[in-house]
């Protein structure tokens, strides 16, 4: 069975401009890279968790804090790696500075057998549409696409 990951696509808008929220992989291959891996916050769940819960869980696991608001359904997209992304679009704002990531083991330097922990989310930034699509994974810039009709037709 192919994974499949779950997520939030925080929004709000700036001078009637719409901003996304974005999440920066943490660990110690994502330090120094930008464009192209950025994400949503979402997370992998399996069939014991619908995937609605799964979005809002890995939304409060990996920025610290619960979303509030109606949740509108986005259509699923497929990354380069084969992993689906079912995505809920909501409105609201959160003050980046004050994340708050759970972490995760690993081995670092390769070899050294020395166990670190990293936390899996290093920072998240509000940004326009335009700046995100650079910055997002390929696979879900989609996403952005869809929000952006439907913040239009609104």
């Amino acid at each position: 069975m192919k994974k499949r990951s779950a997520g939030i696509l925080m929004y709000r808008c700036n001078n009637d401009l719409p901003e996304v929220l974005l999440a920066h992989p943490g660990g110690p291959y994502y330090r120094n890279k930008d464009r192209g891996v950025w994400s949503i916050p979402k997370g992998e769940f399996d069939d014991t968790e619908k995937p609605q819960d799964a979005a809002i869980r890995e939304f409060k696991e990996e920025l610290g804090t619960g979303i509030a608001g109606d949740l509108i359904e986005l259509h699923p997209v497929v990354q380069k790696s084969g992993k689906q992304v079912l995505a809920w679009a909501v409105k609201g704002d959160l003050d980046p500075s004050t994340i708050q990531s759970n972490t995760f083991p690993l081995e670092w330097p390769p070899g050294s057998g020395k166990i670190q922990q990293f936390a899996e989310i290093d920072r998240v930034e509000w940004l326009s549409i335009t700046a995100a699509k650079e910055k997002i994974i390929a696979g879900q810039v989609p996403l952005l696409d869809e929000l952006s009709k439907l913040l239009e037709n609104n």
